[in-house]
């Protein structure tokens, strides 16, 4: 019974239910709460959808339905609708063309505790540290979740403020932006095509929409560039800069930028302050993610 689509609920469902009955309060009296702890305050259906998130590691990053039920230790119909209700929350999302599911970034959402102590992040921040020390200007690093781009380190220059409040775990659509279009890009292209289509949830702040015909001829030029550079993101008069961070395949997996006032440097000097700093700070990571071996910023 290896479903992988949360439409498909085995007809068996009820049987299975009882047939593991015995075998799920077994499970329920193991892990039902840490020691020293009252198992009467423990909500069963809440231990259950957290087992299955923990089903999903850095080895079995992509599970399917039968698998999440034997990692978490529950019967399929339940593993079924936990399933169903992490992908309509949008923690967990369906790989295409398959029976597999993986997590998505918006875990990180859980707290920006959990984000503040993710490795990929701890190893951008002392880089985009450097870089604004050398750049001036205000730096942030980012990874796609979904069709969204995902904020996942942000370093100001300074006391100076850009006008546009943009925090750690802030999500925009990756068409909408400089760091989205830096790492679309550089994707595959029926993966950037497939992401391209995806809908965005409501992003904190959008720019103007784009016809794909023009967001393609937009990539086309960053990759062949190997950078995206915006004249005015969202409307708010800021010049920014952003290059991919790049694996050994040439896989994106996260961008980097430097964003700057209009008024106050042209697009021709912020260009040529800041595309080589940018371009080997994104190098810089890309060495970092690869040395560390355990980073993995699929969605």
């Amino acid at each position: 019974m290896d479903r992988g689509s949360v439409e498909e609920l085995p007809r068996s469902r009820k049987r299975s239910e009882t047939a593991d009955a015995p075998s799920a309060r077994r499970s329920a009296k193991r892990d039902a709460a840490p020691a020293g702890e009252d198992s009467r305050n423990l909500v069963n259906s809440l231990s259950k959808g957290l087992r299955v998130l923990e089903a999903f590691t850095a080895e079995r990053s992509e599970l399917t339905l039968s698998e999440v039920a034997r990692a978490a230790r529950i019967d399929p119909g339940t593993a079924f609708r936990m399933l169903k209700t992490l992908v309509l929350l949008g923690y967990v999302a369906r790989v295409p063309d398959s029976r597999r599911f993986r997590l998505t970034l918006k875990v990180v959402d859980l707290g920006l505790h959990a984000i503040g102590r993710a490795d990929l992040r701890e190893l951008a921040r002392p880089i985009l540290r450097s870089l604004v020390g050398e750049v001036s200007e205000a730096a942030s690093f980012g990874v796609l979740d979904g069709a969204d781009l995902l904020y996942v380190e942000r370093v100001r220059a300074g006391l100076i403020r850009l006008g546009v409040d943009i925090r750690i775990g802030t999500h925009i659509p990756a068409v909408s932006g400089v760091i989205g279009h830096a790492i679309l890009a550089f994707l595959p292209p029926a993966e950037r095509d497939r992401i391209i289509a995806m809908p965005s949830r409501p992003g904190d702040m959008t720019a103007k929409p784009i016809s794909t015909p023009a967001l393609l001829r937009t990539l086309e030029a960053v990759r062949k560039r190997g950078y995206a550079l915006q004249d005015s993101m969202f409307g708010n008069g800021l010049r920014i800069l952003a290059a991919p961070v790049l694996d050994p395949d040439g896989c994106p997996v996260a961008a980097i930028s430097v964003a700057a006032p209009a008024v106050r440097i042209s697009l021709d000097e912020f260009r040529a302050r800041a595309l080589g700093p940018v371009q080997a700070a994104a190098a810089d990571i890309a060495r970092a993610v690869q040395a560390s071996g355990t980073v993995t910023t699929a969605v």
